[in-house]
């Protein structure tokens, strides 16, 4: 019998959610075939069997949620395998295998080495420790082998986390014949939710806000207009098209702007990242913005297309809502949040007239950003916005 393990699936993540078999028990599969889909916190990926042979037991059904390295599925083989280590936990076929301790999409490569013996943890509980500033040598981990997770990390940040993500039903207990429901949280929201701690815990957050005054405009691309307004900004102030290190105190500035857009999705936020900015043009950024939302809400964007944003954007004035406090993701340090255009009654030059504007609102983290930074990329922003075109 040959035992296979819930293979590293990169991108720092730590489980996956078993979402359907493609086999059963007694089924015949030939190596690289697809065995099962399961979901990730960024995206929904097939696992291919690494062995041609029987399917001889299952480990998980569907809505199962598995570490990386637990078992999955075992198989009876036609003859000897060709790796002689089957059950090593890597994903064979097309997919690229990745190692515990490899850089993960958030790690900051400009950190400063560390010459003390290095803690065993998964890439994003290494990132996020580094954000927060937190020492990994001081962490008992909960995973395999000790193995630090995100969790633990969550632990240390927000106190009570881990007792109450244990526990949901007991924190959360409706009253007799309520008629709620209790529903875990799976995949996005949960990555969200995490995401979202470490930021309260690990950001020095500071927004401003301010409206881009739109009536010299003859027409055009809200969207369009404010990504190219983003890549005029991050040239004034490159300070915040940037990535922070709270543990080595460095900032990391970027020559490009990557701009990680916020999508609502029914599972929960993702965040498809639009590359190069400042080098499409204005129908490439069009055609790129509904690729990528696109991708994001049928969960068919790539692992790439989700990593190493230098800045990003929530267009929520989509929906609804004029103002809003945006939540800067670490490690980037700036968010700008883009409300819904209005047409507002101004006082111009003694006169009453009617304009629409856009309500913006930028959120930084104010330790490694200053106001006066912050102020002047939000002033080049609105410029950008307002010119005639």
């Amino acid at each position: 019998m040959t035992v296979f393990k819930l293979p590293d699936l990169g991108e720092g993540l730590s489980e996956a959610e078993v979402l359907q078999w493609h086999v059963r028990v007694g089924d015949r599969i030939e190596v690289d075939a697809p065995m099962l889909s399961v979901e990730t916190a960024k995206a929904v990926v097939e696992v291919p069997s690494p062995v041609s042979g029987t399917i001889t037991a299952l480990h998980a059904k569907p809505g199962d949620r598995i570490e990386i390295g637990a078992p999955l599925i075992e198989f009876a083989l036609d003859g000897p395998p060709a790796d002689p280590a089957p059950d090593s936990g890597t994903v064979v076929g097309h997919m690229p295998a990745f190692s515990e301790d490899q850089a993960g999409s958030t790690t900051l490569e400009a950190a400063a080495a560390v010459t003390a013996p290095r803690a065993r943890a998964v890439p994003a509980a290494r990132a996020l420790a580094r954000a927060l500033g937190i020492d990994l040598g001081a962490l008992v981990g909960s995973g395999r082998g000790g193995l630090i997770t995100v969790e633990d990390l969550m632990a240390v940040a927000v106190p009570g986390q881990r007792r109450a993500e244990a526990s949901p039903a007991a924190a959360l207990s409706p009253p007799d014949g309520s008629g709620a429901e209790i529903q875990p949280l799976r995949s996005l929201r949960r990555t969200m939710a995490q995401s979202m701690s470490a930021s309260r815990a690990g950001v020095a957050a500071c927004t401003v806000f301010d409206d881009a005054d739109l009536h010299r405009w003859s027409g055009g691309d809200y969207s369009v207009r404010v990504l190219r307004a983003i890549a005029v900004a991050a040239r004034v102030e490159p300070g915040l098209n940037a990535w922070y290190d709270a543990v080595s105190q460095n900032r990391l500035l970027f020559p490009h702007v990557d701009v990680g857009l916020a999508v609502d999705t029914p599972d929960g936020l993702l965040v498809p990242v639009l590359r190069h900015i400042e080098q499409l043009a204005p129908a490439q950024l069009r055609a790129e913005l509904d690729r990528l939302k696109r991708a994001a809400r049928e969960r068919t964007v790539k692992a790439e297309e989700l990593r190493h944003f230098t800045f990003m954007l929530s267009n929520f004035g989509t929906l609804a809502g004029r103002y809003a406090t945006p939540v800067v993701v670490l490690p980037a340090v700036a968010i700008l949040g883009t409300g819904r255009v209005r047409q507002d009654v101004l006082a111009i030059e003694g006169r009453v007239e009617i304009h629409a504007r856009m309500p913006l609102s930028l959120t930084f983290d104010h330790r490694v950003v200053t106001g006066g930074e912050a102020v002047r990329f939000l002033g080049a922003v609105i410029a950008d916005l307002e010119r005639h075109e």
